[in-house]
């Protein structure tokens, strides 16, 4: 079984910066938080489509064994097809 993705954001360095930029208020502060921005975009796209993959994936899965089913209750003879076809992608 795959290992699940780990984020690519440090939330400390990120909490951190929004920290000092909110006590300190300085520009290096400001700019340093400010350009944690994309890289928090960045990251939310990424899990969007690790979500959007996820999805997709359980909702193929969740077909097949659907699939599988009806097949067994219409006498197939080999109702586990689909769900093997599916698993084996």
């Amino acid at each position: 079984m795959p290992e699940a993705p780990r984020p690519t954001v440090d939330r400390n360095a990120v909490l951190a910066h929004v920290d000092a930029a909110l006590n300190r208020g300085t520009r290096v502060a400001l700019w340093t938080s400010i350009a944690d921005i994309p890289v928090l975009l960045a990251e939310i796209e990424r899990q969007a489509t690790l979500l959007t993959v996820a999805r997709t994936e359980y909702a193929n899965l969740l077909a097949a064994a659907q699939a599988t089913l009806d097949a067994h209750d219409d006498g197939d003879t080999d109702p586990l097809t689909y769900l093997r076809d599916e698993v084996q992608r």
